[in-house]
């Protein structure tokens, strides 16, 4: 069987006064770029724009660019981050609910890849219903809103159940994994069923983040690799 495996370093984590620097420090061992956008309301802390999202596109136009909508007014910041030089968009289930289908299809709409997010706490249940219409489901494993937290250990039954899901509905999607992840976790969750991880805080604070990301992909290859998979990708 095959697996692949990818990383997502958050900038969340970087210094915010200098993003480029931290992202050049990846040394190209990312495999996607993930930006966290928070409103203050729906989490209690703020973070980027679309301006980031548009800076980061033009500084690297060939970046898979994972935006991460953490807001409660979809209706007027999604549309903001459509021609932002996002590559996919995911948003939350438990913002306007009965508004997730059209939500997901306004995104496809756009040429873009779409997302689902869940909380620690929301059952996966929540989006079972248009788990055939996304091309990513995201498992929070820390309380949205801030970097640097410890992953909750029970989020991995999500990632178990996912998976499970998957494979019994014949879909696609891939599972991502957001909070408390490092190089010591990183295969736990990877046989759990994570296929994208996003690390933001344990990567940049890193001294040395490229040799760090190379660790992580390492272990977890050589888990995936005792467990019976192949990577999918030759490092």
């Amino acid at each position: 069987m095959r697996r692949e495996f990818l990383i997502a370093p958050s900038v969340l984590g970087a210094d915010p006064l200098a993003l480029a620097e931290a992202v050049e420090s990846l040394g190209g061992r990312e495999d996607w770029l993930h930006l966290d956008i928070m409103d203050g309301h729906f989490v209690r802390n703020l973070s980027f724009g679309p301006a980031v999202a548009r800076s980061m596109r033009r500084r690297w136009p060939d970046a898979f660019i994972d935006v991460h909508l953490m807001v409660d007014r979809l209706d007027v910041v999604l549309p903001l981050f459509l021609d932002s030089g996002a590559s996919l968009i995911t948003v939350h289930a438990e913002t306007e609910p009965q508004l997730l289908h059209a939500t997901l299809a306004s995104i496809r709409a756009a040429g873009l890849k779409a997302g689902v997010a869940i909380g620690p706490v929301t059952p996966v249940e929540m989006v079972r219903a248009v788990l055939g219409c996304v091309d990513l489901v995201l498992v929070m494993s820390v309380t949205p809103g801030f970097g640097g937290q410890g992953l909750i250990e029970d989020t991995l039954e999500r990632t178990r159940e996912l998976a499970q899901l998957r494979a019994a509905g014949g879909y696609d999607y891939l599972i991502q994994m957001d909070g408390g992840i490092n190089k010591d976790n990183a295969a736990r969750i990877a046989l759990a069923g994570c296929d994208v991880a996003v690390a933001g805080s344990a990567v940049f604070s890193s001294p040395a983040p490229a040799e760090y990301l190379d660790e992580m992909k390492s272990k977890v290859k050589e888990a995936l690799s005792n467990a019976g998979f192949r990577a999918d990708r030759q490092e």
